[in-house]
């Protein structure tokens, strides 16, 4: 096999740093943990990582973060006992990584927007002659404002990272900016970690020196570029906010160049994982949870909310519907205005048009629910199923009392309450006998008014 094979084939692994509090964030909620588009920043990170494959994934937290922990399954976690820095926070994943020595991505999880792409160009670099011992991920902000700034040699050799506050005014003019992610040599990295240094103002360990140790020790370091959007982390409220938007904005252009229609784009709201496909139509102001699947030709009309839903080729959903957990919308089926859907099956071309509730209910295809129609699906205790047979009419204002059935065909009289089982074509009504008396009303006025006192008046 060749070197370049070799290289090519050389075996990944991930740090991810989440030990960070996130002050500036004002949460009891651990800062990699807030989220963008329905999924954690640490989870975005995770995802990024997912597609390399890496041997060996390894999340550093702080004390007491459990919950960054249970996140981070089924990576790897180790604690950061003195947080002091960075390059402290690799040193706590020694044991985790011991006798690995491909390739060691370290990376933020607060930094949500880093693509797969980015990563598999740092590797590449990494693998690539002279095989520098590290490389350093910058960008070029429209405002470096205090970022560290990467000193690059003529022959694109990085020869330094300077923090700013140490910059001259010569240095402190570069363009190319510190963006913190590294692919380091896993055979190397603790070596040149150890040398390290907390000979600073706040007393600690800089991953970022790692690149003057190995240039002390004639290793080569290098530089790869990427987008200054993509790089964007988050330290605050604000920050995240900006990070949404980005997000957004990505996630809406990949599904208007798979063949989507976006009528307002920048008003729908995407969550990471929403599956459109091609002629979908997504009018304005609807809001994409996690775990949305929607079919070819469906529309979802304005001001919709949907999560953990499917939707059927040619279905259409909304204006103001909600599909909660569980939903599935049959082909060609229709869920219109003010009906909420939840763990609920819409059979093909089924329709709930209006002001309706659909929970833990099977609908047959072609069933129609009237306005005003309820599955009564939970007694205070459990949740029962309503099954609506193919064909049925279920007539406005109809309280479905599960468990109960209606069957194939069957009618049910609208303002009824039906609490037992009805069979394939019956018809079903519950509402009380019609009583009519002649002048009634006018006798009534009549009464009440001479009822009146004079301090009462008109």
């Amino acid at each position: 096999m060749s070197e370049a094979r070799e290289n090519v084939e050389r075996p990944a692994a991930a740090v991810v740093l989440a030990a960070g509090k996130g002050t500036r964030m004002k949460s009891r909620r651990p800062k990699v943990l807030h989220e963008i588009a329905g999924r954690s920043l640490l989870g975005h990170v995770l995802g990024a990582l997912a597609p390399l494959g890496c041997a060996r994934t390894v999340v550093v937290v702080g004390p007491g973060m459990a919950e960054v922990a249970a996140a981070a399954v089924p990576a790897e976690t180790v604690v950061q006992e003195g947080q002091r820095g960075t390059a402290d926070a690799v040193l706590a994943a020694r044991d985790a990584l011991a006798g690995f020595t491909g390739d060691v991505l370290v990376l933020f999880g607060a930094d949500p927007l880093i693509t797969t792409a980015t990563l598999e160009r740092m590797l590449a670099a990494r693998r690539a002659p002279p095989e520098p011992a590290v490389v350093v991920l910058g960008m070029r902000p429209a405002d470096p404002a205090a970022y560290g700034r990467l000193v690059v040699a003529a022959d694109g050799a990085l020869e330094r990272i300077v923090e700013f506050r140490d910059a001259s005014a010569e240095e402190r003019a570069i363009p190319l900016c510190n963006a913190g992610v590294m692919a380091i040599d896993g055979a190397r990295l603790y070596q040149l970690l150890d040398r390290i240094d907390c000979d600073n103002a706040k007393n600690e360990y800089y991953l970022t020196d790692i690149v003057a140790v190995a240039r002390a020790e004639g290793l080569a370091c290098r530089v790869v570029e990427g987008d200054a959007d993509e790089l964007h982390g988050v330290d605050s409220r604000a920050d995240l906010a900006h990070a949404e938007r980005l997000m957004q904005a990505r996630l809406r252009a990949r599904a208007m160049a798979a063949g989507v229609t976006l009528v307002d784009p920048e008003s729908v709201f995407l969550a990471y994982d929403t599956v459109l496909a091609p002629d979908v139509v997504i009018e304005p102001s609807v809001v994409f949870g996690p775990g949305v699947r929607v079919g070819e030709g469906a529309r979802v009309r304005a001001f919709s909310h949907l999560e953990g839903a499917s939707i059927a080729a040619g279905a259409t959903v909304g204006p103001f519907a909600r599909l909660r957990p569980g939903a599935e919308i049959g082909e060609g089926a229709r869920v219109g205005n003010f009906v909420e859907v939840k763990a609920a099956r819409l059979g093909a071309g089924a329709k709930a048009n209006h002001l309706a509730y659909v929970g833990d209910a099977e609908v047959g295809a072609k069933a129609n629910l009237g306005a005003g129609t309820i599955t009564c699906n939970y007694d205070g205790f459990r949740k029962s199923k309503t099954v609506i047979g193919a064909g049925a009419f279920i007539g406005s204002n109809t309280a479905l009392v599960a468990p109960v059935s209606v069957g194939e065909g069957a009618i049910v009289g609208a303002g009824s309450v039906i609490a037992r089982d009805v069979p394939a074509d019956a018809l079903a009504v519950t509402r009380a006998a019609h009583e009519c008396r002649p002048g009634w009303a006018r006798a009534f006025r009549r009464r009440r008014t001479e009822a009146k006192t004079p301090s009462e008046g008109k």
